[in-house]
């Protein structure tokens, strides 16, 4: 049986959200007009959106209704799990009650559902197109800190290997993972060789020693550098070489492919050098504007990329989802087009 996770895992602002303070406010107007009125139907509100997805966000929904709903012990809940594959209109959660209990809710858990199943989705994608290898999450630096831990959440879900921020780990008990960034390597004057030597030097042993090497934008020497101080501890070297660019080992080799940033002949020539001076267990990852596609065709071709780790694509399109009434009072009332669809496998939230 799968498990949903606890309400009390997430950081809700419960007054805000129950005073309204995050919610469009011709929801809080409706419970302005129904409680005046004493009006105060059972309603079932059935929520869904409209592509082929991976939903997520689930369990955070819940805990917004069990937190912030008034009376929620009232409302009756039914819903999918977080990673379950949904097709385009299919029901993934209903709620049950008086309308005046939750109607402050929509805009709060519509977005939680809307994000997290956009990230969830993404991630799979990229996840399948990596044919089994890792998939790092690495887009935090893009968006909101405050998003951190659920983002890393719906990137569990979605597949990922690993991600770069605690927060990102925080709902699924996953360490942060990260190589040596840019700045390291300039505030040792621009040496990789000495950059990668201290981080080997002050970090735990257990954290794997992955060198970027392009700071020079000369991969090959760079990584052939560190291989031969570093040896049998160096565990991989991540190409990061900015789209505008053409790596010094990629110039005498340009032809019909686009030479610029992190390109298939690049990591080839990358891996031909290592192995050439007895660095075949050092490992190549990859970043850098990396998408679904893009992985697909490095896949397809046999790049011999063992990690790609994927940023600001993750956060790419929307999945918008939409709350509908369904039924008034065990009857049905809805919106022309809108019909309830009922879905066996909704499972009752306790």
């Amino acid at each position: 049986m799968k498990q949903r996770l606890s309400p009390d895992l997430f950081s809700i602002p419960v007054e805000q959200i129950k005073s309204g303070f995050f919610s469009d406010s011709y929801f809080l107007r409706t419970q302005e007009i129904l409680n005046g009125d004493n009006h105060h139907p059972k309603v079932v509100m059935q929520i869904f959106q409209r592509q082929s997805a991976v939903v997520c966000g689930l369990d955070e929904a819940i805990a917004i209704i069990k937190k912030c709903a008034h009376n929620p012990d009232s409302l009756v809940i039914h819903a999918l799990h977080d990673g379950d594959l949904v097709e385009p209109w299919e029901t993934v959660m209903t709620i049950e009650g008086d309308l005046v209990d939750f109607s402050h809710l929509e805009t709060v858990y519509l977005g939680i559902l809307s994000r997290q199943t956009k990230i969830a989705t993404n991630v799979h994608k990229v996840v399948t197109a990596a044919n089994g290898k890792p998939v790092l999450f690495f887009p935090s630096r893009f968006d909101h800190y405050a998003v951190q831990a659920s983002d890393g959440y719906a990137a569990h879900i979605g597949g990922v290997y690993g991600v770069s921020t605690p927060a990102n780990g925080s709902l699924w008990n996953a360490e942060a993972l990260g190589t040596i960034p840019h700045a390291l390597i300039a505030a040792y004057n621009g040496n990789t060789v000495k950059a990668s030597k201290a981080f080997d030097t002050y970090i735990d042993p257990k954290v794997n020693r992955v060198a970027l090497v392009d700071f020079s934008n000369d991969c090959v020497g760079t990584a052939l550098a560190v291989a031969r101080e570093m040896k049998d501890t160096l565990w991989a070297v991540r190409l990061d070489t900015a789209d505008n660019l053409v790596d010094v080992s990629v110039l005498p080799q340009m032809g019909t492919f686009k030479p610029t940033g992190v390109c298939a002949q690049l990591v080839l020539n990358v891996r031909k050098a290592l192995d050439s001076e007895g660095f075949s267990h050092v490992k190549i990852m990859v970043s850098g504007g990396f998408n679904a596609d893009r992985i697909r065709q490095f896949e397809a071709a046999n790049i011999p990329v063992d990690t790609y780790a994927v940023g600001g694509s993750l956060f790419n399109d929307n999945i918008n989802f939409t709350a509908d009434i369904v039924m008034v009072d065990r009857k049905p009332c809805s919106k022309v087009g809108r019909n309830y669809r009922p879905n066996p496998r909704l499972s009752l939230v306790k």
